[in-house]
């Protein structure tokens, strides 16, 4: 007879182990998670700041795991929660935990805060809402990675008609073309425009090439009675206006 136990003899005595459930959260996670929602309901979300903001983001993305390392690494990777939002789809998947539904989750909450932006300029005269035109274009483009040429198009009353991106670029250049702005503002039966484009590099001061650019739109608008009301360059240090700044 061989020297084996029983299998019986072998199993230790107390309740038979249970293996964990695949990806449940250990307690201590869920129990965070409670406490910050907790936290912010009762003390508003303006208390928290950013990276607990964007844990709250991030629970509705990945409702299961520790995401406050992830929170943080993004707004490292990115220089803030401005950065994230701005941040491209495949900008932020090539940080580790970073799938296709959170980057997509995140940029819908920059699309909704720009459809918002837009809301409030629609609903008055631009020209004379410097204030709210200047915070609605500094969050559509601020924060962009590459260059974009965008024009406003405006009724007889100065109202908005609508925001177009007519050239998408480079870091430092997008190309733009006066002969498509103005088709596209008879074709909108537009009586004015405002261009608007970002410098990826932070700083809105314009350049040159920009300057020279301008007049050339001003020119082709005049020849059709589409006046061009500004120039609104837009960085992370702020807008610049070339009205304010007599450049054309």
């Amino acid at each position: 007879m061989s020297g084996l136990l029983p299998l019986a003899e072998l199993t230790p005595p107390g309740p038979a182990f249970a293996p964990p459930t695949p990806n449940a959260a250990p307690a201590h996670q869920l129990g965070h998670r409670e406490r910050l929602r907790e936290r912010a309901l009762a003390g508003g979300l303006t208390a928290l700041p950013d990276y607990e903001v964007l844990e709250l983001l991030l629970f509705r993305s990945l409702p299961q795991g520790d995401v406050k390392p992830l929170a943080k690494m993004l707004l490292d990777r990115f220089g803030g929660l401005a950065g994230v939002l701005g941040a491209t789809v495949a900008e932020l998947r090539t940080v580790k935990g970073v799938g296709a539904s959170v980057a997509l989750d995140l940029k819908l909450l920059q699309e909704a805060t720009v459809r918002m932006g837009r809301g409030e300029v629609k609903r008055r005269t631009v020209i004379t809402s410097s204030s709210a035109l200047q915070a609605y274009v500094r969050v559509a483009l601020a924060h962009e990675t590459r260059e974009q040429f965008r024009v406003l198009f405006l009724d007889k009353k100065n109202q908005l008609i609508a925001d177009e991106k007519l050239g998408d670029g480079t870091v430092d250049h997008a190309p733009v073309y006066p002969r498509e702005i103005m088709r596209r503002a008879l074709e909108l039966a537009s009586s004015a425009v405002i261009l608007v484009h970002n410098h990826p590099s932070g700083d809105p001061t314009p350049s040159g090439a920009d300057i020279d650019m301008t007049r050339q739109i001003v020119d082709a608008g005049r020849a059709l009675k589409i006046q061009v009301h500004d120039h609104l360059v837009v960085g992370r240090d702020g807008v610049v206006s070339f009205k304010d700044r007599g450049l054309f």
